[in-house]
């Protein structure tokens, strides 16, 4: 605690950037700020229990991500500027991960020595658009991620050769197609230029494969805490069908699966389940399936067709979850519902609905999964009054 009380850093570019809100602020202000915000918003609910911080709350981001630019003075990447299409040129993030931001500035190196072109959005040209850095944080494996309008990257296989060479922990690289005119970062199409096209890293006792576009939380030292409290709440004793809605890689649901009959989850993202079942092999779990699908049209099904789950663990995106599946979750009537919050607007949308239709709130407990930014996580235990 004596770190977080002294903890006190500013960003360089904290101004322009616009992400880290708390920059400059000691880390204890900060738990205390999210604690009275936390409080204030779903007090009504239950009392909310301390926000439960890092020792070391920097550095912590294993996924980086970086929109490439071309300046007068050569190219750059970075972020977006606050409500803007202007790139701050980042050469130093307190959050991003080290290594990760040095693969950065590399990058930038490489791109301007193979005198690659840069895309730019208003007139749709040039190759080079975005680059993502993935690391694992108990295996230290690395994806490096070059997104790119054309399958074809000029001296293909020096440009590898010089990336491995600048960083030999890089495990492997992958060549992202986007060619749209989107704002999203990746493109739907991969080609691995170097070794397996994914990275492994455990968590909670499990070994999880991890694709350009799988979901996989951003800070593994905090995401342990979080699971170890959905654990908790979800209260298995070895015997319960449990669903898991969200599922995305399956960490959640994986991650319990020695405590529980049978593990069932739902996803959208294909990536995100194909990752999903092949790390149940990985792991040498057959107490677990998946399936590619929407959470809510998926969960209402199983609703219709009166199939019964004892604990449900729910983890939507930040926009929360909708009425399909809330009132899908009311008519299967699982003894126990966990919801695994990123955005705590939604989440108060969400439990006004579910005491609605008849739950009971027992325990918040908030987890500062992003320190320096307002981001807060939350683990909410859920049970029927019915």
């Amino acid at each position: 605690m004596k770190e977080q009380e002294n903890t006190r850093k500013r960003c360089p570019v904290a101004d322009r950037c616009g992400s880290c809100e708390y920059s400059g602020v000691a880390y204890k202000k900060q738990l205390e700020e999210k604690q009275q915000y936390m409080e204030g918003l779903l007090g009504e609910f239950c009392q909310v229990k301390p926000i439960l911080g890092m020792e070391q709350p920097y550095y912590y981001r294993n996924k980086v991500h970086h929109v490439f630019g071309q300046t007068k003075n050569g190219i750059i990447s970075g972020s977006y500027e606050a409500d803007s299409h202007y790139i701050v040129n980042i050469d130093h993030c307190l959050l991003e991960d080290r290594l990760a931001q040095d693969i950065m500035k590399t990058l930038r190196t490489l791109i301007r020595s193979f005198k690659i072109s840069i895309y730019h959005e208003d007139s749709g040209r040039g190759l080079f658009r975005h680059a993502l850095v993935r690391r694992g944080f108990s295996s230290q494996e690395v994806m490096v991620v070059l997104v790119m309008t054309s399958p074809i990257l000029p001296g293909k296989n020096n440009f590898v050769k010089a990336l491995k060479a600048a960083h030999p922990e890089i495990t492997t690289i992958v060549l992202n197609i986007n060619d749209k005119d989107t704002s999203m970062v990746l493109g739907s199409r991969n080609i691995t230029l170097y070794g397996p096209g994914f990275i492994k890293d455990r968590l909670m006792g499990c070994t999880f494969r991890i694709s350009p576009a799988s979901f996989y939380q951003v800070n593994p030292v905090q995401t342990e805490v979080l699971y170890r409290t959905v654990l908790e709440y979800a209260a298995l004793s070895g015997k319960e069908t449990v669903v898991d809605a969200y599922c995305g890689v399956g960490t959640i649901g994986l991650s319990m699966a020695g405590r529980a009959k049978q593990i069932i989850g739902a996803e959208l993202n294909a990536d995100a389940v194909k990752d999903a079942i092949l790390n149940a092999k990985e792991n040498h779990i057959t107490n677990a399936r998946f399936y590619q699908e929407d959470a809510g049209v998926f969960l209402n099904r199983m609703a219709e067709q009166q199939e019964k789950a004892d604990v449900i663990i729910m983890d939507p995106p930040r926009s929360g979850s909708t009425e399909t599946f809330l009132s899908a979750v009311s008519r299967i009537s699982p003894k126990r519902l966990v919801y695994v919050s990123c955005e705590p607007e939604t989440l108060k949308r969400d439990l006004v609905f579910l005491r609605q239709q008849g739950w009971n709130v027992h325990k918040i407990q908030p987890v500062d999964m992003f320190p320096m930014t307002k981001g807060i996580e939350a683990v909410v235990q859920l049970s029927p009054k019915f």
